[in-house]
């Protein structure tokens, strides 16, 4: 039978408190010296015909077993430890990444906005800082429509955040969400429904729906990596030796890499998540490929190394 993370049994106490927003959780930095203030600089790479600049927009706070639900409380605890955790939860950051290919400026994924925990929207903040004016980001691709991912489209007022941008989303993501009852099949994600249906109801008038192997641009392709959402999308960057941006298709630079088939508490269907994850990794680590992740430690740009049956995060500078 399959189990999701929004079923009545699983995770109830966690899920509980994490639905229920930033008050049922302690959001400090706590043990974790994050560096994500407001106004931090980005981190720059090039690769390829790109410039990618690393943008943080805070971090959020996750209990242990949603990060590991699979594991035991030893286990959940070490994780805790290593992440620079305490009492059971750890912050987690958000990288974005903001792609330059020519006259293209290219966001993926908005970050919280003022939706979600109080530790994290800052992305607008830190793009003026350095001196990017939101509305000249010309696109903007939405790896999912989870509130930290998509909760940045809307100013706090109302309006859009990025006013000039096409926006990008898997067809299978808006189908989902925007069709009958989603919560219906996942009775957990109730909560999760209204901001997905407002984020991307407020884009729908400029709006490409995206499939597996589609261009955002030249060089900058869409892959199907569903298990976290229906619709989920990682994108496959050009040039180099190839640069992955894996979305929450691979969340944890713990859990994910030293035991990719554990579930991971917010993938809506846990197996099918688990099953993605180990096939991104796969391949990463069979081709030496470059991987940029959304909750990764800052700035999020890895590889995956193999230890044994499974894996090693080793962050690049």
């Amino acid at each position: 039978m399959l189990r999701h993370a929004f079923d009545p049994e699983p995770l109830p106490i966690a899920r509980r408190a994490f639905l229920a927003g930033a008050a049922a959780l302690t959001v400090t930095a706590g043990a974790l010296d994050t560096g994500l203030s407001v106004a931090a600089p980005p981190n720059r790479f090039g690769h390829g015909e790109f410039q990618i600049d690393i943008f943080s927009d805070g971090f959020i706070t996750l209990p242990d077993v949603i990060i590991a639900p699979d594991a035991s409380p030893v286990e959940r605890a070490d994780i805790v430890r290593r992440l620079g955790g305490r009492q059971g939860t750890a912050d987690i950051p958000v990288n974005i990444p903001l792609i330059r290919a020519e006259k293209a400026l290219i966001l993926v994924d908005t970050g919280s906005g003022d939706k979600f925990q109080p530790t994290a929207g800052r992305l607008r903040d830190n793009l003026r800082a350095a001196g990017v004016d939101p509305s000249a980001i010309t696109h903007v691709v939405l790896t999912h429509a989870h509130p930290d991912h998509s909760g940045g489209v809307l100013l706090p007022g109302g309006g859009l955040s990025f006013p000039n941008a096409t926006y990008h989303v898997s067809a299978a993501e808006w189908d989902f969400w925007m069709g009958p009852d989603p919560d219906a099949r996942y009775p957990g994600l109730r909560n999760f429904v209204p901001g997905a249906r407002r984020d991307l109801g407020a884009v729908a008038d400029r709006l490409v729906r995206l499939r597996e192997g589609d261009e955002v641009v030249p060089g900058l392709r869409v892959l199907s990596t569903p298990g976290h959402t229906p619709g989920h999308i990682s994108l496959e960057l050009a040039g180099d030796d190839g640069l992955l941006i894996t979305g929450d298709a691979i969340t944890n630079v713990i859990a994910s890499f030293e035991h990719p088939d554990w579930r991971f508490g917010f993938d809506t269907d846990q197996e099918q998540g688990a099953a993605t994850r180990r096939r991104l990794i796969d391949r990463a680590a069979a081709e030496k490929l470059r991987m940029l992740g959304y909750h990764w430690t800052p700035p999020g740009f890895a590889i995956a190394e193999r230890y044994g049956t499974a894996y090693r995060h080793v962050a690049l500078a």
